[in-house]
């Protein structure tokens, strides 16, 4: 696989991170994606294609074979697939803001997460130092509002929230909650239902 190359963004636009394994990518992913843009004022989202995930047990698909599914997925004028990941030889979330804002000064970027995120954040590696270099937009997924709503992390930043439309303005840490509709697609089910395998 050739180096991903990098997308555009020039100062002052406000740039939404949406980081996973995409194993697969599916229409949840751009339904979120599309809501993150309206609610948190984004001017574009970037999927970061992951090369695997800390907290996963499982082997992913191939790297390449997940980001040419993605970008078939968000087919979209404002979103960007990319494995950047890769690129930057980044493992975790504080090491990819890390570099993205070193490379793109004068960028707004936000992390997008879904609420299913929010309630083990605090798992994360330096999830503070994360919280206090972007912005973060937290969408509604089944099941996982009250658990994320009242989860560490939460509480921890609850003084940090902001209206949705404001987030990208804000200085870190600021935080928002949009509660969206909500849709049942699942890359674990479509994995278990066999529509994807790696």
């Amino acid at each position: 696989m050739r180096g991903p190359d990098w997308p555009i963004a020039t100062p002052g636009q406000a740039v939404g991170l949406l980081g996973g394994s995409f194993d697969p990518a599916h229409q949840g992913h751009l339904a979120i994606t599309t809501e993150a843009m309206k609610r948190f004022a984004l001017d574009r989202v970037w999927w970061l294609v992951s090369p695997g995930n800390p907290l996963k047990r499982d082997t992913p698909a191939s790297l390449e074979r997940r980001v040419a599914h993605a970008a078939d997925v968000a087919h979209h004028p404002r979103i960007d697939v990319t494995a950047l990941e890769v690129q930057i030889k980044a493992r975790f979330t504080a090491d990819t803001i890390a570099a993205l804002k070193a490379r793109y000064p004068g960028v707004r970027f936000v992390w997008l997460m879904g609420s299913d995120n929010l309630a083990q954040f605090h798992k994360w590696d330096r999830w503070k130092s994360i919280a206090g270099a972007v912005p973060i937009g937290v969408l509604a997924r089944p099941g996982h509002r009250l658990s994320a709503l009242n989860g560490t992390a939460a509480r921890m930043l609850r003084h940090s929230r902001v209206p949705a439309g404001l987030l990208a303005q804000c200085d870190p840490p600021a935080w928002s909650f949009a509660n969206i509709p909500m849709r049942s697609d699942s890359s674990t089910a479509l994995r278990r239902a066999g529509v994807w395998k790696r």
